[in-house]
């Protein structure tokens, strides 16, 4: 069974970079119209909000249409390079590179380093450079009555964006080297709990297979010597000699697996280590279920028509095993489970016949800590720690969930939906 490597893994917490750039915004609407309006300095103020005004329209859609809570490298790059554009588009209409708050340019491109790719890093520190260079010999003049007033050597102008690109370097490689020496040591914390709860496991399991064992040793005994009594008895019965040789075998077959268990008790699973279809991920799951649930769970594949080969992750298996967990404990009878997949995507749609996400806890769902205060669920629900902990793992191995209340059930509606290229690749 495979890990996920943390190493290698770039994500930026949606809710906290969304926070962010509200304080962002919040001063540049606040330092716009207090320099045209207190200090009466004289420039596009209309062009300059509705600038900000962009920036907003971002944010709302980050928090709206983005419903991943970690934000994956790709759409991260993308938002981060938004904030580069929009700042710099204010930079130039209020004197360039002579702007004191043009040091804020190069915040995003330090903030990617310790959070992106390599890659993504390097591609929004160079479209930086540009920017600066840019606004060096390109710019809209200073706000009067500061242009007026603002002149100074071109050796010093000059030297403001040369020491902006050295901060800048400077600033991403110290952020990129310890960025990646916390992520190293966060992976080696990771496969040290792993191996400890693994041990832990095994010796708790150990434990009680051996107490189990001895427990069991005198019950098994005293059914062997009757179960061989009653074979004398019966033995020109051919039926009931049938039947008493099966519960002979059967016991005796119970001893051997308690005696196993109790000389080494990591037992082997071929399920774990060949690999799957998502629906055998789903099949396995559910099959555990159905041992402790009397709900109904219905299964259908019937558009699932690309069945790729992928290798078994644990990430995978805790993150549907959390989401499917929850459609059974909510629902009142009945699980739905709908897997589809074309040439590009494979996806998984969970519902249940339950009372669905109450409406005080949708729009943060995928949080955790979030409890709801209906009272016909406030008993059942936590603190949606579970669907944090399946959503983060899901969202790790390159899914898109949408968690909803569905439109054809009366409860729940969780869609788990991946590229096939990032299925293969896990």
């Amino acid at each position: 069974m495979k890990f996920f490597e943390t190493s290698k893994y770039f994500s930026l917490k949606k809710s906290t970079y969304i926070n962010l750039r509200w304080i962002a915004i919040a001063g540049q609407l606040v330092t716009v119209n207090l320099i045209y309006f207190i200090f009466d300095f004289k420039f596009d103020l209309i062009l300059e909000n509705l600038i900000i005004f962009i920036g907003i329209l971002s944010n709302f859609y980050l928090i709206y249409f983005i419903k991943n809570t970690q934000l994956l490298d790709k759409t991260g790059f993308i938002f981060l390079l938004i904030d580069i554009l929009q700042l710099s588009c204010l930079i130039y209409l209020t004197g360039g590179i002579a702007n004191p708050f043009v040091i804020f340019l190069i915040i995003p491109s330090i903030f990617s380093s310790l959070y992106l790719g390599l890659r993504s890093n390097i591609l929004l520190v160079s479209i930086t450079i540009l920017i600066i260079i840019f606004l060096t010999f390109f710019y809209q003049p200073l706000p009067d009555p500061v242009n007026k007033h603002f002149h100074v050597d071109s050796y010093y102008y000059y030297s403001i964006p040369i020491s902006l690109i050295i901060a800048l370097i400077f600033l991403n490689y110290f952020a990129l080297s310890f960025g990646k020496e916390s992520r190293i040591r966060k992976e080696a914390l990771n496969k040290m709990e792993e191996i400890m709860s693994k041990e832990h496991e095994l010796l708790s399991l150990g434990g009680q297979a051996a107490a189990a064992a001895h427990s069991l040793g005198t019950p098994f005994s005293t059914i062997k010597i009757i179960s061989s009594d009653l074979l004398k008895q019966f033995k020109d019965n051919s039926e009931v000699k049938k039947d008493i040789e099966l519960l002979v075998s059967q016991i005796q077959r119970c001893s051997e697996i308690l005696k196993k268990l109790t000389l080494n008790p990591v037992v082997e699973d071929n399920f774990i280590d060949k690999d799957l279809t998502i629906v055998d991920y789903v099949t396995e799951i559910i099959k555990s279920f159905k041992e402790t649930s009397e709900k109904t769970f219905t299964i259908n594949f019937d558009q699932y028509s690309n069945s790729l080969n992928i290798n078994k992750s644990i990430e995978i298996v805790y993150g549907l095993r959390n989401f499917i967990g929850n459609a059974n404990k909510f629902s009142k009878s009945k699980v739905f489970i709908n897997i589809k997949s074309d040439s590009d995507i494979t996806e998984i749609i969970i519902e249940d016949d339950g009372e669905g996400y109450p409406k005080d806890v949708l729009r943060n769902i995928g949080e955790p800590y979030i409890k709801s205060y209906k009272a016909s669920i406030k008993s059942k629900s936590g603190l949606g720690l579970g669907i944090f902990i399946g959503k983060t793992l899901l969202e790790k191995n390159y899914a898109t969930i949408l968690c909803k209340n569905s439109l054809v059930r009366s409860g729940a509606e969780v869609s788990i939906k991946w590229k096939n290229e990032d299925l293969l690749n896990l």
